[in-house]
């Protein structure tokens, strides 16, 4: 017997759709759909959250050192001129050293955003910029749930039938 719903769907398709869906649930907090789809992104989302609540404090700070482009005061790059050995004139880009206090992963929480990558996909905001979804999850959504008991993060609403095929609709959203 199957474990999870077919969903009318070939395996690939139905699992780029879940993808979306749990990516959609994550970043935007709720997503409209049947309640079938509703009831599989459950389960998907509350082990993802309960996998981030776990790992949530597992890293350490540590102080790197980064070369990078000295910017002036309007945020541009910084140049001298500099003359190359066979006396050609060019512009040179000013570096500066400076270290920075990051977060390193330990490997339990590297492996857990390796399978919460997995199971989300890759989304950009409006201005084209990455959204880092495991960030999302270690950093907001876990300590929001962090008092929680395990499962229990995701609500299904029903909102009735849908106009057209009279599909069950259901709203899936964070608790």
């Amino acid at each position: 017997m199957a474990t999870n719903r077919k969903l009318g769907k070939t395996t690939d398709i139905r699992m780029a759709m879940l993808k979306t869906l749990t990516t959609d649930l994550l970043v935007h907090g709720k997503v409209e759909t049947t309640l079938a789809r509703a009831k599989e992104v459950k389960s998907i989302a509350d082990s993802i959250i309960s996998l981030a609540i776990k790992e949530k404090d597992n890293f350490e700070e540590v102080e790197v050192k980064i070369s990078r482009a000295k910017l002036d005061t309007k945020g541009n790059k910084v140049t001298e001129l500099v003359k190359s050995k066979n006396g050609k004139e060019y512009l040179k880009v000013v570096k500066e050293e400076v270290t920075e206090k990051r977060q390193k992963d330990m490997p339990s929480r590297l492996n857990a955003r390796r399978k919460i990558m997995r199971k989300v996909n890759k989304v950009k905001d409006s201005d084209g910029k990455n959204i880092d979804v495991p960030s999302i999850l270690f950093n907001e959504l876990a300590p929001k749930y962090a008092g929680k008991n395990v499962g229990g993060y995701t609500r299904i609403v029903k909102a009735g039938p849908r106009r057209g095929d009279g599909a069950e609709v259901a709203i899936l959203q964070l608790v």
